[in-house]
């Protein structure tokens, strides 16, 4: 076990006294400011685990400057009052087009964990995607949140009668989508990690979802995992399949002969291969070649409700943040999470405004210029 141990204050997130933390992150303006308070907060192991990337973290910077590079070209006398924010996603609707990413641990940053997160989500009206490395069981999960729209996301393994049985688990606990995530056939590298000697859990957290009886096993970086293991799931469950970590338009294709309901364009928020495009760089191309075919979501570098429609009018029927959720959580909790999410909602409605759009689906790639 590592020998780091959390700093993390121990409020639930909803009780009436915010206390400083609380203070703070309600007199914050932008998301950014989160990560500020989260790192006082969060031990420095704990802080360098959530925020660092693969190698010389050449991808995780990219991941937000790509956005800096390109502008939005507004249309004006549009008359675009009040504009429309929701998106359907396989047959679910979202109020916001900004859904919570799958991300490890969320216990780490906050007692309440994956229960805070799951039910600032579902007052947001929005999609949660529940990690398999979460720290609450899914299932707990959704009794936190009886109103959350959650998806679950999925490391295939290698031993199919165990992936089987988390693919069950998430069935019975009412998720309506599996995340399959594609880009981890090995772990990357990650310096910030090795240089706090932080390899395991503390004690009394575990991925509550790795459960296998009276053990919890380490989730498998499987580099046998292939295009006949997608098949495999779509055999096992009638859930709609989310295929995440797609950046070459020619898989992207290759994705829809094998029967998938969507694709989420990543690059694991920069922690895996380190130097590959920027999410926003690929996913023209990739909306290109699923020609609408099935939704494009799209996470990594969203800060902005700017960021948030240049994504959209690029191709990307919604984005997915991962990090600025995890600095809301730490920072305060349920209450953090939900000031995140609100933040992001409300400086996309004023873009939409301030752009003429009447609704999401008004955006075009001609409202996008890349600047250099």
């Amino acid at each position: 076990m590592t020998t780091a141990t959390s700093r993390t204050g121990s409020g639930n997130g909803t009780g009436t006294d915010p206390g400083p933390a609380g203070e703070a992150s309600g007199r914050a303006l932008a998301v950014r400011e989160f990560e500020r308070l989260a790192r006082a907060r969060l031990d420095p192991a704990h802080y360098d685990y959530f925020a660092g990337g693969a190698g010389d973290e050449v991808t995780l910077r990219a991941n937000e400057a790509a956005f800096g590079r390109l502008a939005l070209l507004p249309r004006v006398l549009r008359g675009a009052a009040g504009p429309d924010l929701g998106v359907t996603l396989l047959g679910r609707r979202a109020a916001t087009p900004v859904l919570v990413a799958p991300t490890a641990f969320h216990r780490l940053a906050h007692p309440d964990g994956e229960r805070a997160t799951a039910r600032a989500a579902a007052a947001a009206g929005t999609i949660m995607i529940v990690s398999m490395a979460a720290t609450v069981a899914v299932e707990d999960v959704a009794a936190a949140a009886p109103d959350a729209e959650l998806w679950f996301q999925l490391y295939a393994q290698s031993d199919a009668a165990f992936t089987e049985a988390v693919v069950r688990r998430a069935e019975a606990a009412g998720c309506s989508a599996l995340v399959v995530t594609a880009d981890s056939p090995a772990r990357g590298r990650r310096e910030r990690e090795l240089r706090r000697g932080f390899t395991d859990l503390p004690d009394g957290l575990r991925c509550e979802n790795l459960r296998d009886g009276g053990r919890v096993r380490p989730i498998e970086m499987w580099p046998g995992l292939s295009w006949e293991h997608l098949a495999f799931l779509r055999r096992i469950t009638a859930l709609p399949i989310v295929l995440k970590g797609v950046l070459h338009p020619d898989d992207a294709r290759r994705a829809l002969g094998h029967g998938v309901a969507a694709l989420l364009v990543s690059n694991h928020g920069g922690r895996q291969l380190d130097s590959v495009p920027a999410t926003i760089d690929a996913l023209p191309e990739i909306a290109a070649a699923v020609d609408g075919a099935v939704p494009v979501l799209l996470d990594g570098g969203i800060r902005r409700g700017t960021d948030v429609l240049k994504a959209l009018a690029l191709g990307a029927d919604a984005v997915a943040v991962g990090r600025p959720v995890i600095w809301g959580l730490a920072a305060d909790g349920e209450r953090g999470v939900a000031r995140v999410l609100g933040l992001l909602r409300d400086e996309v409605e004023q873009a939409l405004t301030l752009c003429g759009c009447a609704s999401v689906r008004d955006l075009d790639p001609g409202m996008v210029r890349r600047t250099c």
